[in-house]
């Protein structure tokens, strides 16, 4: 656990990857630029976020693979694919492949729940079974089992000249222990403790037993690893919006500042129907962003995290504040850049 004497082991960061719709290439180039800008600096991990039918990435599979062709070792990941646009094999299928050609640096996070906007995209998405479609845990169970080898198929064999495999080819051994889930409620976080998985928690949670962000967040940690085989050794990687200004210039500064002003309302009371809380956004010097992660007892249960980068600032911006992640925040917080 990272407290003063116990050092945060894995720092990375998660990243919409926007684009300009009139320009789309700049906007993925400046995504993979920034993932080889994190390997640089250390990092040890790289996140993409989907989004389907906006102006960030959609196919972060795909942009994982052109990243891994651009980077030797810092680890990528999807925090998270929602599993509702998926088929579970051929997203297996598409993984593994990733998964070989990056030398087995993927880790895939998924979630599940209806699509978004279903109503809209449910006719172009799913024309035939948009009433039938489960998007429970059953799909991700789906996932696992093709993930791991399980047959896909009831056959395999030769026919003509043509081979065939029961299971999901390639096949990447270790990729089924990188698979994470996120999650955002306390049956969730058992959910992936019993399936022996791994635990990504984010600026969102579920109110259930509290309105408190960290207490709750708290209990989903202390919930998942009761429940999964490995107990306390269960990995848990949080993923906070954290924005350090050590090398911003005051105009970056005030940038910074007034976007988490814009957001803050949100973190006071259980939001929408779901009643989901959100996390404040932590901007500041890395000494005083520091104190405040301490603080949180959450925090304070892991020694992995991803930082969000915040939506809509520039590819100058994202320099700046890995930089100082890096260089400053992380050093505060008892990481060593992954080269050293």
């Amino acid at each position: 656990m990272p407290t003063p004497s116990h050092p945060l082991r894995s720092l990375g960061f998660l990243t919409i990857g926007l684009f300009d719709e009139s320009d789309p290439a700049r906007g993925h180039e400046s995504t993979l630029n920034i993932i080889e800008l994190g390997e640089k600096l250390g990092f040890d991990s790289a996140w993409l976020r989907h989004r389907h039918l906006q102006f960030g990435i959609s196919s972060p599979i795909a942009v994982m693979a052109a990243a891994s062709q651009r980077t030797d070792r810092i680890a990528l990941g999807t925090a998270v694919t929602p599993l509702g646009w998926e088929n579970p094999l051929r997203l297996a299928e598409d993984l593994a492949t990733v998964d070989v050609l990056s030398g087995g640096r993927i880790n895939p996070g998924v979630s599940v729940g209806q699509p978004m906007q279903f109503e809209r995209v449910k006719h172009s998405l799913y024309p035939d079974t948009a009433d039938t479609e489960d998007f429970g845990y059953e799909r991700v169970s789906r996932l696992l089992g093709f993930v791991a080898g399980e047959p896909a198929s009831t056959w395999s064999g030769t026919e003509g000249i043509e081979s065939y495999s029961a299971r999901v080819q390639p096949y990447s051994p270790g990729l089924r222990g990188r698979m994470w889930y996120g999650g955002a409620s306390l049956r969730s976080a058992q959910w992936a403790g019993e399936n022996e998985m791994n635990l990504l928690i984010s600026s969102v949670v579920r109110a259930e037993e509290s309105i408190d962000f960290d207490e709750i967040q708290l209990s989903h940690i202390r919930r998942f690893r009761e429940f999964h085989p490995a107990g306390g050794g269960a990995r848990v990687s949080q993923g906070l919006v954290v924005i350090p200004t050590d090398s911003a210039s005051p105009s970056q500064t005030a940038k910074y500042e007034e976007y988490a002003r814009g957001r803050f309302a949100r973190t006071l009371e259980p939001q929408g129907p779901a009643r989901m809380m959100f996390a404040p956004d932590l901007v500041g010097t890395s000494q005083r962003i520091a104190e405040k992660l301490y603080a949180n007892r959450s925090f304070r249960e892991v020694d992995e995290v991803a930082f969000a980068l915040p939506f809509s600032f520039e590819h100058e911006d994202y320099v700046q504040i890995l930089t100082d992640m890096a260089h400053n925040l992380g050093p505060l917080l008892g990481w060593v850049p992954a080269q050293q």
